[in-house]
């Protein structure tokens, strides 16, 4: 049985509807998941759920006893309110994901069990655009048809990748979980030099953005790698190589500033998953 079959037939439970939630749920529904088969347990329900219970979608109703898949979508500091309601899911065949930063496996077995297959992800931003990237790692319950499963689910908001072991999702945090804020802040310092430069704002701003999703495109539908890319367009004492030449710089240029910004989110990854 595939894994959309699965979901399906058995059911998937959505513990947390908030705009990552709302995101993967949509995905789901293009792919053509029946609403009847979705079940969404959230205190604040939006507009789009009351339409869509209309339409067989299960709403804040009493969960199915065994659903092919719970994600946990709640936030962070909701979850000791939020996984009692679920914990009967618990030692079944009930597969449990969640997308919660800071929460390790280990806290989710002591809600569920050792002998739940529980898969603890992180995803990004992009995904509310179906362009996000979510790593995934299971515990020692989780087998592939597991992991098969919650990468049909992911597959909703983007890409996935799988990790080796837990302690990895530190490092996938301060690279893709908070990338993101990065890229976004790179446009603003982008548009603001082009300013600096002579630009009206609003043009620079356009320049700003237009120029990263292009390259962002660029880049991943090119057979080679960035820095071939980067050679391509810098041609010998050219405009690009004097840029370059300061932002490429092993001191004080972006090599050291993005390994000590990609440091920092891993280490208070790590301090919020100990709390």
């Amino acid at each position: 049985m595939s894994g959309f079959d699965r979901l399906e037939a058995d059911g998937i439970l959505l513990l947390g509807c908030g705009k990552m939630g709302s995101a993967m749920m949509e995905g789901w529904l293009a792919a053509g998941l029946s609403p009847a088969s979705i079940h969404v347990i959230d205190p604040n329900p939006s507009a789009r759920l009351r339409a869509l219970e209309k339409e067989g979608l299960h709403l804040n109703a009493p969960i199915p006893e065994s659903p092919a898949l719970c994600l946990v979508a709640v936030k962070p500091q909701m979850m000791g309110e939020a996984l009692p309601a679920i914990a009967a899911l618990g030692g079944g065949g009930t597969l449990v994901v969640s997308i919660a930063a800071g929460t390790t496996l280990a806290q989710f077995e002591r809600t569920f069990g050792p002998d739940t297959p529980i898969i603890r992800t992180m995803p990004n931003t992009p995904a509310a655009i179906g362009e996000g990237i979510t790593a995934m790692v299971g515990n020692a319950r989780t087998d592939a048809a597991d992991l098969d499963l919650a990468e049909t689910v992911l597959s909703a908001i983007g890409q996935t990748v799988r990790l080796a072991s837990e302690d990895q999702i530190d490092a996938v945090t301060g690279v893709s979980g908070s990338g993101p804020a990065y890229v976004f802040h790179m446009i603003e310092c982008l548009a603001a030099a082009g300013v600096a430069e002579g630009l009206p704002a609003d043009m620079a701003m356009q320049l700003a953005k237009a120029t990263v999703r292009g390259a962002g495109l660029l880049a991943s539908a090119a057979e080679g790698d960035p820095a071939q890319l980067r050679a391509n367009v810098t041609s010998p004492n050219g405009t690009t190589q004097a840029g370059l030449a300061v932002l490429m710089d092993e001191n004080h240029g972006l090599p050291p500033l993005i390994r000590a910004t990609v440091a920092a989110a891993a280490a208070r990854s790590r301090e919020l998953s100990e709390d």
